[in-house]
């Protein structure tokens, strides 16, 4: 996603912090450990699977980490939503898998649990030892076809894009 940002050099920081954002939802699964039960709002794609927790940590990861960012400019807010779209792509991705029990998009509000009409994703099992299976490896064969293979192909569009803008432009 980051090689769709419209700046061409970008920090570090960018960097790593979208590819926290991306995962970060699933720090919920620590919650089972703490006595969550899986439907709780603080449970497994739950809260931190939420729109609101989306946009929450966008604002705060912009606030927090890119401070010379001129506050609510169009670069600023620009920001906000890539970290946002970082952050809420992982439940519309769990949203798109075979398994489990829904994503809680409208978490703290509503606890309901969606899915989308179409789940081509094979859902991961939890657990390291699960992963680490047979069915681990057709998890990450349909990962790769359904997410790495379009991921490649919009990076590589964004890439021929931005080449051809540069070409214009000179």
């Amino acid at each position: 996603m980051g090689t769709c940002y419209p700046e061409r050099k970008l920090p570090v920081r960018f960097w790593v912090l979208a590819a926290l954002c991306a995962t970060l939802p699933d720090a919920d699964v620590f919650g089972f450990a703490l006595g969550f039960r899986y439907d709780d709002m603080l449970g497994h794609r739950g809260l931190t699977h939420s729109l609101l927790f989306a946009l929450i940590l966008g604002f705060l990861i912009v606030i927090l980490f890119f401070s010379r960012v001129k506050k609510l400019t169009k670069a600023w807010w620009m920001l906000v939503a890539f970290f946002f779209i970082a952050t809420a792509s992982h439940g519309f991705l769990d949203a798109l898998t075979d398994g489990g029990r829904g994503v809680a998009f409208f978490a703290p509000f509503h606890n309901e649990r969606y899915f989308f009409p179409w789940r081509p994703i094979e859902v991961s099992p939890l657990g390291l030892g699960r992963f680490l299976s047979s069915r681990g490896l057709e998890v990450m064969l349909s990962e790769f076809v359904w997410i790495w293979i379009p991921c490649a192909l919009l990076a590589l569009a964004a890439y021929c894009f931005r080449k051809r803008l540069r070409s214009k432009n000179t």
